[in-house]
């Protein structure tokens, strides 16, 4: 059987490039979409681009508010590295398609098939991490809606600890930041408008 994580590094090298520009530009307007398009035009022809891991001062993510739509539940994972409640989201990792990267993501993070991604970004974010082992980097997140079959149930991977299924009032008491609250809201609105 073949390295799943191979596999998909392979896949990604035949796709052609996609350019993650007007994922953000799409998203709403503010300082955060203004931060990460400076560093888009800060990393121009640079190598490692924004789309590497490795990029510094920071480099783009995609993440994915997962919403039961039958009871307007978001999923959160309890991350194994960060310690703290998240949504699903990662890397870029070469991928300029950052709704697909949301959707890869809260795929692996999830167990969830069938989920359904929502275009354009919801939110946007630039926060610091300071993971284990690598240097305190900023993320450059793009985060978008993304629409579980009513019922789903969720099944982790080695990234998170734990998954639940919570309402909205349940994520300050678990110490959502506030760029997750901001998210959850304007997720939940999008999902309001008929998405």
């Amino acid at each position: 059987m073949a390295d799943p994580e191979l596999a998909a590094y392979l896949e990604r090298a035949e796709r052609p490039a996609v350019d993650p520009r007007p994922f953000v530009e799409a998203g709403p307007p503010g300082p955060e979409r203004d931060r990460i398009l400076a560093l888009l035009d800060a990393c121009d022809g640079r190598e490692p681009g924004p789309l590497d891991r490795t990029c510094r001062p920071g480099h783009l993510t995609g993440s994915a508010l997962v919403v039961d739509p039958s009871d307007r539940r978001i999923l959160v994972l309890f991350h194994a590295k960060l310690r703290r409640w998240l949504q699903p989201g990662g890397h870029a990792d070469g991928d300029g398609d950052l709704a697909r990267v949301a959707l890869r993501e809260a795929t692996e993070e999830t167990g969830i098939e069938d989920l359904r991604v929502v275009s354009p970004a919801v939110d946007l974010d630039v926060h610091v991490v300071d993971p284990p082992a690598e240097d305190a980097h900023e993320h450059h997140d793009v985060r978008f809606l993304v629409v579980a079959p009513p019922g789903a149930v969720p099944v982790g991977n080695h990234e998170s600890e734990s998954l639940r299924w919570v309402a909205v009032d349940e994520l300050a008491s678990l110490g959502a930041d506030a760029g997750l609250l901001r998210l959850a809201e304007r997720g939940l609105r999008r999902l309001d408008e008929g998405s």
